[in-house]
């Protein structure tokens, strides 16, 4: 099992593809065990990458101490030193694109063209979903309560007139298949600490490598007024939408196409 350890912690990670280096920093929950992922997807056809549980999930440690944003940042730098990488591409989504932001603010120079997807500033900029306040949900109730924001077309009127599909989606954001695994509520309560206290709007202006900041047009977790702030933000930043909520990269196939491009322009 590949182990790398950083900063006092085992992080597990993955690497397959060829190209030049791709770190790929997951979202809230993130565990590379849930299938599919994104070695599943085109940016390990197009990069040498390499993705990683963060820390409290997945197979990585889970240290019961209250961890921040720069923690996570400090967390991807050394592991991309751990494999030999000097710097490398970044592709942040969601909870990663604020570990992304600090990473690229912390260590700049470990950054080539960054993308940012589905995520938000903080502080004056505004922040995502705040995942913290309905941490009590679990199971189905916290699974209806998310869709109609997840994607904000997935309304009491969609759900009414497409059963099926709102069945099958219920289900599927039900089910974690590792709860009760020891260290994983736990884990999970700590990302979500650091996760409320992310901020970078200030030093945005300080993000010196291109910039992509992407996003779905019917997401209620990354509002795209947020994205257009947080673009606005850093300078020279491209800012795209697609068709999509929070899954946009899914649901709109082109979305990763044109990060792909972006990437290796």
């Amino acid at each position: 099992m590949p182990i790398a350890a950083v900063n006092g912690l085992n992080l597990y990670f993955e690497r397959a593809g060829e190209g030049a280096p791709l770190l790929f920093i997951s979202g809230t929950g993130g565990d590379l065990r849930v299938k599919p992922n994104q070695f599943d997807g085109p940016f390990a056809k197009a990069f040498d990458m390499i993705s990683y549980d963060q820390r409290g999930l997945g197979r990585s440690d889970k240290p019961d101490v209250r961890y921040s944003m720069a923690d996570y940042a400090d967390d991807a730098a050394a592991l991309m030193t751990s494999q030999g990488w000097d710097s490398a591409h970044v592709v942040g989504v969601s909870f990663g694109g604020m570990v992304a932001q600090e990473l690229a603010l912390r260590h700049p120079g470990r950054v080539r063209r960054l993308v940012l997807a589905c995520t938000s500033p903080g502080g004056a900029g505004g922040a995502s979903f705040a995942f913290h306040e309905i941490e009590h949900l679990k199971g189905e109730a916290r699974a209806k309560h998310l869709t109609p924001i997840s994607d904000t077309r997935r309304d009491a009127a969609w759900a009414q007139a497409n059963p099926d599909a709102y069945a099958a989606i219920i289900a599927m954001s039900s089910t974690d298949p590792f709860e009760g695994e020891p260290g994983r509520a736990e884990g999970a309560h700590r990302q979500l600490e650091a996760r409320a206290d992310h901020d970078t709007w200030d030093r945005l202006d300080q993000i010196g490598v291109p910039t992509l900041v992407a996003g779905g047009r019917y997401d209620g977790i990354a509002l795209p007024a947020t994205l257009e702030k947080l673009a606005g933000r850093i300078p020279g930043a491209e800012l795209r939408f697609y068709e999509g909520g929070h899954l946009f990269m899914i649901q709109d196939r082109s979305a990763v196409r044109e990060m792909i491009a972006f990437l290796q322009a």
